[in-house]
């Protein structure tokens, strides 16, 4: 039984893969301020939740963008299951040809999402991971990660809304009654839901208009879920993409 993680800025994701089936998937609070033996903890609770002992797992993988936290989430596996854990990075083989100036940049996550895309869907391809940053990857029929593009996050331009204004609320991300919204808290959700919808459908046209040929949409990330039932294009929802991912790099280095 392997454990994959990925670590977001705002969430770390969590699974538990058996001969190839993902046996749940988790997410909890990225926090900065907890130790390894509270991470351990946090893992270790969620685990038995699912009714697994943390020996039965033979090998865990890592991936992240929160360099700070990466280290207590590998110790705090070791607590736990006895296994060292793989961390996606510099030397760990991925398989995939990035043509950027720079590979190194490239984060880990778009990394882990564009080798589990190339595997599960027809190319070209273009995933949009959805998180504390929205991410636009674009993968040619070639196999071949071209590029991408990188944006506020649905939540991240919320938060900056209603704390540079004095008279706009917090609100839930629930989709709005109308397209037109007759109130304060209507015109919000409809701004922020059907503006972030016309956004990634803007993309997809440009990307499809760019590389002169359709591509598959997938779309991946917490916030993934509020947004592409309102989208326009045809966009695959896949909550798995990333741990699909990290099971297909474990296995390209054990």
């Amino acid at each position: 039984m392997i454990l994959a993680i990925d670590i977001g800025n705002t969430n770390i994701v969590l699974g538990c893969i058996q001969e190839n089936k993902i046996l749940f998937t988790e997410r909890l609070s990225t926090d900065h301020a907890k130790t390894d033996l509270e991470h351990a903890i946090s893992i270790k609770i969620v685990l038995e939740l699912h009714n697994i002992n943390p020996r039965e797992v033979t090998g865990a993988i890592i991936g992240s963008v929160v360099p700070p936290i990466t280290a207590l989430i590998r110790d705090a596996l070791y607590k736990i299951t006895g296994c060292p854990a793989i961390v996606v990075g510099p030397g760990v083989k991925t398989g995939l040809n990035i043509l950027m100036d720079n590979p190194a940049q490239v984060g880990s996550d778009l990394i882990v999402g564009a080798v589990a895309g190339i595997a599960e869907y027809p190319l070209p391809l273009i995933l949009i991971d959805m998180g504390t940053a929205t991410t636009i990857c674009v993968i040619d029929e070639n196999k071949n990660y071209i590029g991408g593009m990188i944006l506020p996050g649905l939540r991240v331009s919320l938060d900056s809304l209603t704390s540079r204004t004095s008279q706009l609320p917090k609100i839930s991300l629930e989709p709005p009654k109308r397209l037109i919204g007759k109130n304060t808290i209507e015109c919000m959700k409809s701004g922020i839901l059907y503006g972030n919808a016309s956004c990634i459908d803007g993309m997809i046209s440009r990307i499809e208009e760019d590389l002169g040929q359709s591509a598959t949409a997938v779309a991946t990330g917490g916030l993934a879920a509020a947004i592409v039932p309102l989208c326009r294009h045809n966009i695959i929802l896949d909550d798995e993409l990333l741990l699909k991912g990290l099971l297909l790099i474990y296995k390209k280095n054990i």
